[in-house]
């Protein structure tokens, strides 16, 4: 169908409840797909819609009560005049054209005639200018009855969402619509600056979402990753979902240059073959109380220890914990007489604290600073992934991360606040943006407030630091954390509370609500938010060997020799030589 032949006309609507369509008689419902991205062409501006209900009408009750014969002549006559297609738009968008002001009188005659002018211009300007000509407004008013309603063209694409190889931008393109081979592209600038989320049912797709988003992060340059990898998945490769075995590219393979592994667990790394991969060990001086207030569940750490381990955190200081697993009872004894302590309760955080020697990578104490390490790192603009190989179960995921990232969010705190002291460009902190899995044990309302994470989502872009949460049970982050979310990209869900909890603090979510139910198990996703224009359906772009060659960063040996040359000339100016 030619995106300029008109699909229907606007019978209804309102602001508040959106648009009803009645489709013209040689349009099918069937080609009607919720998700769809439609425009109507009204009398002064033009509105930028997604399609979010389609259903059947009648134009007499008599036709339900007597049917015609499958496939008869009858069925032919009442196509399109006694029983018709209609759907439900939802505006999201509108652009219109300056108008000029007129001296002449205000009669109906004029007015028609202005209208004429006005909608001939608003399709002539919208044909001529670009996106980044275009101001797209939010929609506060409705198109007239019987505007006509067209399938959104290649231009249409182009003026909401931009294109990849816009130079004033840095997008990147996410996937296409789903009935369109057209791309659609997120503001890599917006999405680093407030924390985002990644969600879905399990089996969706969402550890390919990541690693696309991830990509295109390091590929245009907009942030500077922290990726603590849960399953190993995006350092150096991972299995592929589907009958037949096969592997995908990590970020480490695509950009080899800008990607530097850390590994708590060397041996599983190894085994695995990766290559050129850190070891990176925490000591128990770099545990604070607050680390354990998060794992308390799996651990099992009662209030009452939590209080005692204060006691010998101010007594013992960095070194408590060592102290602690060292003390006999007499000493727990002595202690507890003079420091006002529970025996009980200071024996049962010791027996328990024990299990913490079981993680591969604790130590008593390092001598090298491997916090630091990392730290330099991305100052050096390097992305980094923490692998956790068989160290995998959730305490150990959940103290390790905590324990690095509050210590990189501190040091950025301290950058942050030189930055604002001397104003120069120089002391500005590389954007970070720190990707989490299972969010929702990081970020539920029992432990929030103890995790920096949460502290993180609720700055957000004030000291240089957001996050990226991959999650499928998004009804267990903190109702105040998800409407600090600034963009949403979200695959299947079937639960309601996680439904609902997608759209905490979004306008018009009762609509989406019916878009989000119908998305493919597979590959399809909706995104709305911060940094994207209006919601919209994608059928997400395939991490394939075309990504790979579309995204990575190339060979030396296939790059030109001027161009060689040219960056080894600037390497050694950059050295002194």
């Amino acid at each position: 169908m030619a995106p300029e032949q008109p699909l229907g006309s606007v019978v209804q609507g309102s602001l508040s409840q959106g648009l009803e369509v009645r489709l013209h008689p040689d349009v099918f419902v069937e080609d009607m797909r919720v998700g769809k991205f439609l425009v109507v062409q009204g009398m002064r501006s033009r509105f930028f819609c997604m399609l979010t209900d389609v259903s059947l009408g009648t134009g007499s009750p008599r036709i339900l009560a007597n049917p015609p014969d499958p496939n008869s002549f009858l069925q032919e006559v009442l196509a399109g005049t006694g029983t018709f297609g209609t759907i439900a738009l939802t505006p999201m968008l509108m652009f219109t054209p300056g108008e000029a002001v007129s001296d002449r009188p205000s009669t109906v005659s004029n007015r028609k005639a202005e209208s004429r002018k006005l909608k001939a211009e608003s399709a002539g300007s919208y044909t001529a200018q670009t996106s980044a000509d275009i101001e797209l407004l939010p929609v506060k008013t409705i198109p007239g009855h019987f505007s006509q309603v067209y399938d959104a063209s290649e231009r249409d694409f182009r003026a909401v969402f931009g294109w990849e190889d816009d130079p004033s931008r840095r997008n990147f393109a996410i996937g296409q619509p789903i009935d369109m081979a057209v791309p659609v592209c997120i503001d890599l600038d917006r999405f680093v600056e407030r924390s985002n989320g990644v969600f879905g049912k399990s089996g969706t797709g969402k550890s390919f979402l990541t690693r696309l988003l991830l990509s295109g992060i390091i590929r245009k340059q907009a942030a500077v990753n922290l990726i603590f990898d849960m399953h190993s998945e995006y350092g150096w490769e991972a299995a592929r979902e589907g009958k037949q075995f096969s592997t995908v590219k990590g970020l480490r393979q695509l950009f080899p240059g800008q990607v530097q592994i850390y590994t708590l667990d060397p041996d599983s790394t190894k085994r695995r073959g990766v290559r050129d991969a850190q070891e990176l060990y925490i000591s128990f001086d770099q545990i604070d109380v607050e680390d354990l207030m998060l794992v308390r569940g799996e651990l099992n750490l009662s209030e009452a220890s939590l209080e005692n381990a204060i006691i010998l955190r101010n007594e013992f200081g960095k070194a408590w914990i060592s102290r602690l697993l060292a003390m006999s009872n007499g000493e727990i004894q002595e202690f507890c007489e003079t420091k006002m302590g529970s025996k009980s309760s200071i024996m049962a955080l010791q027996r328990k604290l024990n299990r913490l020697d079981e993680l591969k990578y604790i130590r008593q104490t390092c001598p090298h600073n491997y916090v630091g390490q990392i730290l330099e790192s991305i100052e050096a603009g390097k992305h980094v992934v923490v692998e956790f190989g068989s160290q995998s179960n959730l305490l150990s995921y959940m103290l390790a991360t905590n324990v690095i990232a509050r210590r990189i969010h501190h040091a950025y705190v301290r950058k942050a606040e030189q930055f604002l002291q001397t104003k120069k460009v120089s002391d500005r902190p590389r954007q970070l943006v720190i990707t989490i899995e299972e969010a929702h044990r990081f970020l539920d309302p029992s432990t929030v407030g103890q995790t920096i994470f949460g502290t993180i989502a609720r700055e957000m872009r004030k000291y240089f630091v957001t996050l990226l949460v991959v999650d499928q049970r998004p009804s267990g982050i903190d109702n105040e954390v998800m409407s600090q979310i600034g963009t949403r990209i979200t695959a299947l869900l079937n639960d309601e509370k996680d439904i609902d909890a997608i759209f905490t603090g979004v306008s018009g979510a009762q609509s989406l609500r019916s878009v989000l139910a119908k998305l493919d198990s597979k590959q399809q996703a909706l995104i709305l938010g911060h940094a994207i224009p209006m919601p919209v359906v994608v059928k997400t772009r395939p991490y394939d060997e075309t990504f790979y060659a579309e995204i990575s960063e190339p060979a030396w040996e296939e790059l030109p020799a001027a161009v060689v040359f040219k960056a080894a000339e600037a390497a050694k100016a950059d050295l002194g030589f």
